[in-house]
């Protein structure tokens, strides 16, 4: 499965350089935050593969204008041709806005999702904005990550972990590729594309 990765920066390959060619043969679009909603909808209306996407640290736009053609994963357990994908968007709490969690809420958040992981039978995506705290996040508190979503690797060893937030750009010391035990951690800064 071809899957392409957004987040954080609306790439200008994609958007300023547009061809459609670009943007064929994926098969999934998954947007782990921080993009324009109007970027968001102009991917869905080029290509055949579902956009979904969990919220941002400043994706307060999508209450007045979500993105069209695309399918928000938060705080669900969503299921596309057998792989299931949880959404847990946001960052850690740093000055009281939407889309900003303690990581008690976040833990919160993922205890209500624990009886539809269990009829899923488990998780093959985590889709995130934020990171895992100690894995490719940063150590203040703006990009901090959440100590939760180890949790949630160490219990369902998910096939793939997409985040955002940590720009690429913040300094050498950011990775776009990582590991923790069985499941491979993606940056998804910009743009990148994988199979899986």
């Amino acid at each position: 499965m071809k899957i392409l990765l957004l987040a954080d920066l609306e790439s200008k390959y994609l958007w300023d350089f547009f061809e459609k060619s670009k943007l064929e043969g994926l098969d999934l679009v998954l947007a782990a935050g921080d993009l324009a909603p109007q970027y968001l909808s102009f991917i869905a209306t080029y290509t055949t593969a579902p956009v979904l996407y969990v919220h941002g640290n400043h994706d307060t736009c999508y209450d007045k204008t979500p993105p069209d053609g695309c399918i928000c994963v938060d705080d669900t357990v969503y299921t596309y041709k057998g792989l299931r994908i949880m959404g847990l968007g946001g960052s850690m709490c740093y000055n009281m806005s939407k889309y900003q969690y303690t990581e008690k809420e976040m833990r919160a958040r993922y205890r209500k999702l624990r009886f539809k992981l269990w009829k899923a039978g488990g998780v093959d995506i985590l889709l995130t904005h934020s990171p895992a705290r100690g894995i490719n996040d940063q150590d203040d508190l703006p990009h901090r990550g959440f100590m939760v979503f180890r949790d949630i690797m160490d219990k369902y060893h998910p096939k793939l972990f997409v985040h955002g937030h940590v720009h690429l750009n913040y300094g050498r010391n950011v990775k776009r590729e990582d590991t923790y035990n069985d499941t491979r951690i993606i940056n998804a800064f910009e743009r990148y594309t994988i199979e899986l």
